[in-house]
């Protein structure tokens, strides 16, 4: 019967969002770091942290619809990832435990299904 859960678990999808979960996210004390599916890797130092926005638009639910943006201190992108990247429940816990998080921003956005940044976190 190992054949058969062999062969059954070649057409199983994924968990997780497929591309979405291809990207791997992490926080540690020193910032945040992403990494693509093409292996590139940004990483944003929290000290440097400015702006945290989400980003929604309309390719759901087939494209990736929620990005993370993360902006440092010169208001430029530092790092972004997907709704649904591997590790995101880690940076978020991170992110929200940031003084001022605004959670009430973050509810509308992930209720959001268009084109729309919403400012989550600002220092």
């Amino acid at each position: 019967m190992n054949w058969l859960k062999s062969f059954i678990d070649r057409f199983r999808k994924p968990r997780g969002l497929h591309p979405e979960s291809l990207w791997i996210v992490s926080a540690n004390e020193a910032g945040f770091r992403a990494t693509d599916q093409t292996g590139k890797t940004v990483f944003a130092p929290r000290e440097d942290l400015k702006t945290v926005a989400i980003a929604t638009n309309d390719s759901g639910p087939w494209g990736a619809d929620v990005w993370w943006l993360l902006y440092g201190a010169d208001g430029q992108l530092a790092c972004g990832f997907p709704q649904g990247a591997t590790g995101e429940k880690k940076v978020l816990d991170a992110l929200m435990e940031l003084p001022g998080f605004d959670e009430q921003e973050m509810i509308k956005a992930m209720g959001c299904t268009s084109n729309a940044t919403f400012i989550v976190w600002q220092r």
